[in-house]
């Protein structure tokens, strides 16, 4: 996932990014586990902080721990609703539970504050296809394949479009 969509920049933005740095480095080496003992400790120290709880949301998702990822995001959006990487974070974890209709949410939530973006039509796809929903998740997909995403994730997207086979006319 990309995490380009940041809450409102300012001092305190700032400071907030330097504070997870270490975590995101950890987190980059594949190391959640030491980035989630870093990112507790700066929660602790500044609970304001939307990026330390959006990168446990990343990192709890990197163990397997969709639960606790889904409430990580969610308080990431308490501090900055506007925060669109963690609202993406949110709609995979959601998916990942089960929970489909409120994932497919998210990622409509996102989708109304920036169309095309490729995250939420990524995001969106997945979980409208895990919804039983192939054509809405089939045009997903494709939009999201418009957005020229990295190759590994594009790759994705084409095998679930592969597997979801074309749209018919009579489905359009």
């Amino acid at each position: 996932m990309k995490t380009s969509h940041r809450p409102q920049d300012d001092v305190q933005d700032a400071a907030h990014w330097d504070a997870v740095e270490e975590a995101t480095e950890l987190l980059l080496q594949g190391n959640p586990h030491d980035a989630l003992h870093l990112l507790r400790d700066i929660v602790r120290e500044d609970p304001r902080n939307p990026y330390a709880y959006y990168y446990m949301g990343t990192a709890m998702f990197e163990v397997g721990r969709f639960d606790a990822a889904a409430d990580a995001y969610r308080a990431a959006l308490r501090i900055s609703p506007t925060y669109l990487a963690a609202r993406v974070g949110l709609s995979h974890s959601l998916r990942i539970e089960g929970q489909l209709d409120e994932a497919i949410r998210q990622a409509r939530r996102v989708l109304d504050q920036v169309p095309g973006d490729g995250d939420a039509l990524f995001a969106l796809g997945l979980a409208l296809a895990s919804n039983n929903d192939r054509v809405g998740a089939v045009r997903a997909l494709e939009a999201f394949l418009q957005t020229h995403p990295e190759l590994e994730v594009t790759l994705e997207a084409r095998a679930m479009l592969e597997k979801l086979g074309p749209i018919e006319q009579d489905e359009n």
